[in-house]
C-alpha cells in the first residue's frame, strides 16, 4: 500500500543525453520547450505557475534514466535519452537503450492473437478450450454459464484471476508458461472466479492464457512468433525473449527500486511474456503507434487489416479495446497503455486518427510522478489536452481548527507482516504534515475546506470526519484511519 509521497535519498551524480537524428526542423525548439516545461499535477489558483527542467525533476524524484519518443503528424519527430542506464557500468541512456515495457507488453502481444483471428485460426468469440492443448481453463460453475473467449481475455472481462506478476530474480528458477498457469511459480494458479463477461477486472493472468493459446495454435514460442510481427512493424530493437539474451545485456537499462537502489541482478525476468516480458525502446513503440495510425489512414499492407484495427480500437467494458485502453471518441480517440515492472515505469499514449503519440520509459519504480510531469509538458506544448494540471483554490483555516485534527491515526485494517499501521498528523508552518513512520513518507496538506485537504505535490486528497465524537481520516476516498491519540 503506497499512500504517501516517498522522501528518497539517492542523488544522480551524472546526467547525459542522446538525441536521435530526426527530420523535423523544429525539433530543437520543441525539445527545449518540453524539457523546461514540466508541470506539477496541482496548481493553486492565483499562484504563479512554476515549471521544471527534466533533469532537475529526475534528480528530485531519484529517477536515474528516462527515454522519450514523440510522434507528430505520423512521423517520429523526436527521440531522446536522459541520464544513467546502469550506475554499475556508468552506461548512459540513449535512444537504443532497452527498457522493460511492463504491461505495455499486452497490446503488442495482442497483435499475435488478432493475426490468428484474421487468418481464421481462432474465433474471437469461441471457447478458448477448443484450441488449448496440454493446459485448459478449468471448468467450474462460472464457466458453465459463460465461456472464456479471446475477446474477453483481451478486454480483461474473462473473469480470470492474477492481476500482475512480480518477476523472478536472476538466481530464481525460471518456470514455463504452463507452470505459471498451474500456479507452480511465484503467483497463484490462473483460473476463472467470476462469470466470464460479467465484469471488467484487469488480469495479467488472462493475457498469460492468451499467450498459451497463441503458442498452442502456432506451435512456436511467443517470442518467435512475435519477432516476425515486430520486424514487420520496424521494431528492430525489441524482443519478447525471456530471460534477455546475454548479447543484449550491454544495451539494456538496469532497474531501480523506489529508494533509487539498483535491483539485485540488474532486473527481474518474466516468463509471462505477453503480460510483462517485452524489452523495447520508446522509438520502437512509436513505430507501433505509427503502424496502427497508418492502417487506419488507409495503408493496405500493414500488420493487420483496417477492419481488425477498428475492432481492436472498439470500446468494451471500462473503455478497453482488444489490447489497448481507450479514451475519448472519433477523431480524438486515444489508445494506449501504462507499464510497470520491478524497477521500470512507462507510459504510451497515441491518437488513433491524428498521427500524434508520446512514449515515456523510465528505469525506476519512482518514475510515475516524473512521467506525469513530462506528459503535462508535452500536452501543453502541442495543445493535445491529454494531461492538464488541476487548479484548486485553497482556504485559510484557523490554527484551532488545525489543532483539533492533529494526533495519531490508526488504519482500520491490519497490514500483512506489519500489524498496526499508524500515522502522525502535526502542524508545521501553519500547515498539516502527515508523517508515516512505517516508511518515512511525508505529506504536506493544504486546506480546500475546514475538513478537506490536498497535497498539491502528489494530488492526494484527505477528508477529516467526526464519527461518534471521534475524528477519522478518509484518504483518497479509499483508506480509513481512526484517531487514537491526541
Amino acid at each position: 500500500m503506497n499512500l504517501f509521497h516517498c522522501i528518497l535519498s539517492l542523488i544522480i551524480l551524472a546526467l547525459s543525453s542522446c538525441t536521435e537524428s530526426l527530420p523535423d526542423n523544429n525539433v530543437a525548439d520543441d525539445l527545449e520547450a518540453i524539457e523546461n516545461g514540466l508541470l506539477p499535477p496541482i496548481l493553486v489558483k492565483g499562484d504563479p505557475v512554476s515549471t521544471f527542467n527534466i533533469l532537475e525533476r529526475m534528480d528530485y524524484y531519484k529517477v536515474p534514466g528516462v527515454s522519450i519518443a514523440i510522434v507528430k503528424d505520423g512521423e517520429l519527430t523526436l527521440a531522446k535519452g536522459y541520464g544513467i542506464a546502469n550506475t554499475s557500468s556508468d552506461s548512459k541512456v540513449d535512444t537504443s537503450t532497452l527498457f522493460q515495457a511492463g504491461s505495455i507488453s499486452k497490446p503488442l502481444a495482442a497483435l499475435s492473437a488478432l493475426k490468428l483471428v484474421e487468418n481464421e485460426s481462432i474465433g474471437l468469440d469461441e471457447d478458448v478450450n477448443l484450441y488449448l492443448k496440454d493446459w485448459k481453463v478449468a471448468e467450474n460453475d462460472f464457466t458453465s454459464r459463460e465461456k472464456v473467449t479471446l475477446r474477453r481475455l483481451l478486454t480483461h472481462t474473462a473473469g480470470m484471476t492474477v492481476h500482475g506478476f512480480p518477476g523472478y530474480q536472476q538466481h530464481d528458477s525460471f518456470p514455463t508458461i504452463t507452470q505459471v498457469l498451474y500456479g507452480d511459480g511465484n503467483t497463484p494458479k490462473i483460473m476463472v472466479d467470476t462469470t466470464p463477461g460479467s465484469i471488467w477486472r484487469y488480469s495479467g493472468g488472462g493475457y498469460t492464457v492468451m499467450e498459451k493459446l497463441v503458442e498452442d495454435i502456432t506451435d512456436v514460442p511467443l517470442e518467435e512468433y512475435m519477432s516476425k510481427i515486430l520486424q514487420q512493424i520496424g521494431m528492430h530493437h525489441s524482443t519478447y525473449a525471456q530471460p534477455l539474451p546475454i548479447e543484449l545485456h550491454t544495451t539494456a537499462s538496469a532497474a531501480y527500486d523506489n529508494t533509487g537502489k539498483i535491483i539485485d541482478g540488474l532486473w527481474h525476468n518474466y516468463p509471462e511474456q505477453a503480460a510483462a516480458g517485452l524489452w523495447t525502446t520508446p522509438s520502437d513503440l512509436a513505430r507501433y503507434c505509427i503502424a496502427v495510425q497508418d492502417i487506419l489512414a488507409g495503408e493496405k499492407d500493414g500488420i493487420l487489416s483496417r477492419a481488425t484495427i477498428e475492432k481492436m480500437l472498439t470500446k468494451h467494458q471500462n473503455d478497453w479495446g482488444l489490447g489497448p485502453s481507450l479514451r475519448w471518441e472519433k477523431d480524438s480517440l486515444i489508445f494506449g497503455h501504462g507499464g510497470k515492472n520491478a524497477g521500470f515505469t512507462n507510459e504510451l499514449i497515441a491518437f488513433a486518427n491524428r498521427g500524434d503519440a508520446v512514449i515515456i520509459m523510465t528505469n525506476a519504480d519512482n518514475g510515475g510522478k516524473l512521467i506525469g510531469e513530462v506528459l503535462r509538458s508535452v500536452s501543453k506544448h502541442f495543445g493535445w489536452g491529454i494531461s492538464n494540471p488541476r487548479i484548486v483554490e485553497l482556504k485559510n483555516v484557523d490554527e484551532k481548527t488545525l489543532e483539533n485534527l492533529t494526533g495519531k491515526y490508526l488504519l482500520d485494517f491490519e497490514v500483512p507482516d506489519m500489524g498496526d499501521y499508524i500515522i502522525n498528523v502535526e502542524i508545521k508552518d501553519e500547515k498539516l504534515f502527515v508523517l508515516d513512520p512505517n516508511n518515512g513518507d511525508t505529506n504536506v496538506l493544504h486546506p480546500l475546506t475546514d475538513e478537506r485537504f490536498i497535497d498539491i505535490e502528489t494530488g492526494d486528497e484527505v477528508e477529516f470526519k467526526v464519527q461518534e465524537n471521534a475524528f477519522e481520516i478518509l484518504w483518497n476516498n479509499r483508506f480509513r484511519f481512526i484517531k487514537i491519540e491526541k
